[in-house]
């Protein structure tokens, strides 16, 4: 005689619980999926050009920045959408045993001028990668495929056109 099994409330295993997760955990899946491919989340944008001053560098630092670029913006390895435009260099002044300022020919300062397409926000909190751009900021990290300056400080923010 074959007998049936019938099913009855209160008696899962360990498998059937695994089973119902992972048919579960499929249809959630599967469901975003298919939420997301319909419409796409568009986060209006705003392009903004700022200027980052770079104190006390070695002059030959000038030269070779200046023919490397443009170069994009990097920032924990990954590119940023956004690029290093140009550089211009100022002397660097150093105050003499006569009280007089004179010019050090070892060292100069660097002025980047970047762009970047950064999200526009409700609040207005400018961020390239992870880096707020703010007038003022003086921790300020550029760096792209070939240039990398730290302790930058933005003196210059556009925002739009």
């Amino acid at each position: 005689m074959e007998q049936k099994k019938s099913f009855q409330m209160g008696k899962f295993n360990v498998v059937d619980i695994i089973a119902i997760l992972l048919i579960i955990a499929l249809g959630i899946f599967g469901a975003v999926r298919l939420l997301r491919r319909g419409g796409e989340i568009v986060v209006p944008t705003q392009e903004i050009t700022y200027v980052i001053r770079v104190q006390n560098v070695a002059t030959e630092l000038y030269e070779s920045s200046k023919a490397n670029l443009p170069s994009p913006l990097m920032a924990s390895g990954a590119r940023l959408n956004g690029q290093i435009e140009s550089v211009e260099m100022t002397p660097w002044l150093v105050l003499g045993p006569d009280g007089e300022w004179y010019e050090d020919p070892d060292h100069v300062n660097l002025y980047f001028t970047c762009t970047a397409t950064v999200p526009k926000e409700a609040v207005m909190t400018t961020k390239v990668g992870e880096q707020e751009v703010r007038i003022g900021k003086t921790d300020y990290i550029m760096k792209s495929e070939t240039v990398e300056f730290q302790n930058g400080t933005v003196i210059d923010v556009i925002w739009g056109e």
